[in-house]
């Protein structure tokens, strides 16, 4: 007979918490597909990967990063991508969504002795940046060239720049602060009523 670890109640709310912030997750970012900056779409789907890092641990919030990436894939949001280079679109994507989900949550790990709120402000600075580095380094080693074309033909002379300023610009610093404000204030109250 197996041994098997009975869950404890702390267990069972990560658990059912996880299960509703994946949700969560799914709504949001197929609802940010139709709100555009340019052809890319801006998305609050990273405050729930947040908030399940400082609720859950980076357990769940890799988990949340990669149905993230997982939706963006299946949501047509990566459409344009895939039809430069497919295996380098869902790496690249995948990645991005995991990674993100995993700093967020490890910086939450490591800093939260410090301070709740503070770690929660920290995690939601690390989780677009990594997002967006991961999606940079995706573009530079799967789809530099076609970029380059894009970059030339909206007047662009330096290639970097374009990706900056087109690719990424709004959309980091929108995620950015849409981030810090948000996240601490869901963890505020999630935790408030848990008492």
């Amino acid at each position: 007979m197996a041994n098997t670890k009975k869950l404890n109640r702390e267990q069972i709310v990560k658990l059912a918490m996880g299960g509703i912030l994946t949700a969560v997750v799914v709504v949001l970012q197929l609802l940010g597909s139709f709100i555009k900056f340019g052809p890319f779409s801006v998305s609050l789907v990273l405050v729930p990967i947040i908030v399940g890092a400082a609720l859950c641990g980076p357990y769940i919030s890799t988990w949340l990063g990669f149905v993230f990436g997982v939706t963006v894939l299946l949501s047509g949001d990566a459409a344009l991508f895939l039809a430069i280079n497919i295996p380098g679109t869902v790496i690249t994507v995948l990645l991005k969504g995991a990674l993100c989900g995993l700093t967020a949550g490890l910086v939450f790990a490591v800093c939260k002795k410090l301070n709740t709120y503070l770690s929660v402000v920290l995690s939601a600075i690390v989780c677009p940046i990594t997002n967006t580095g991961i999606f940079l380094v995706g573009c530079r080693l799967f789809f530099y060239d076609t970029i380059s074309d894009w970059g030339a033909d909206a007047g662009f002379t330096n290639t970097f720049t374009y990706m900056i300023v087109a690719l990424v610009g709004l959309n980091f610093v929108f995620e950015l602060a849409s981030n810090i404000i948000l996240c601490p204030a869901i963890v505020r109250i999630v935790n408030a009523f848990k008492k």
